[in-house]
């Protein structure tokens, strides 16, 4: 993309959107462990699972947020993309061959 075309502000908004996806991964994974350690009778609408929930979207909030705020940068860099005479990546020059001792299997 011709460096015109490139705004200062999206490095940084880039690296806000990226950090919070890893945080959100994380706070998720988290979650998926809290939600493994409960007892087989601990179920949505019971008070440790409802209080354990509320408090996994309460340290998520603040990175959705990111989202929502800074977000729009992916869609403004599409468009700019298009806009721009030089694509972002170069069309395939070749096509991939199949794996050595695997044949192309047939779609019918």
């Amino acid at each position: 993309m011709p460096t015109g075309a490139v705004q200062s502000h999206w490095v940084y908004r880039l690296g806000v959107l990226h950090t919070a996806l890893d945080r959100l991964d994380a706070l998720h994974e988290q979650w998926l462990l809290t939600r493994d350690s409960f007892p087989a009778d601990t179920r949505p609408g019971t008070p440790a699972f409802d209080d354990a929930l509320a408090e996994h979207h309460a340290e998520s909030w603040s990175y959705l947020d990111d989202w929502a705020t800074h977000g729009h940068v992916l869609k403004d860099i599409n468009s700019a993309s298009k806009r721009s005479s030089t694509p972002l990546a170069p069309p395939p020059t070749a096509t991939a061959a199949p794996a050595p001792g695997r044949s192309p299997s047939v779609r019918r």
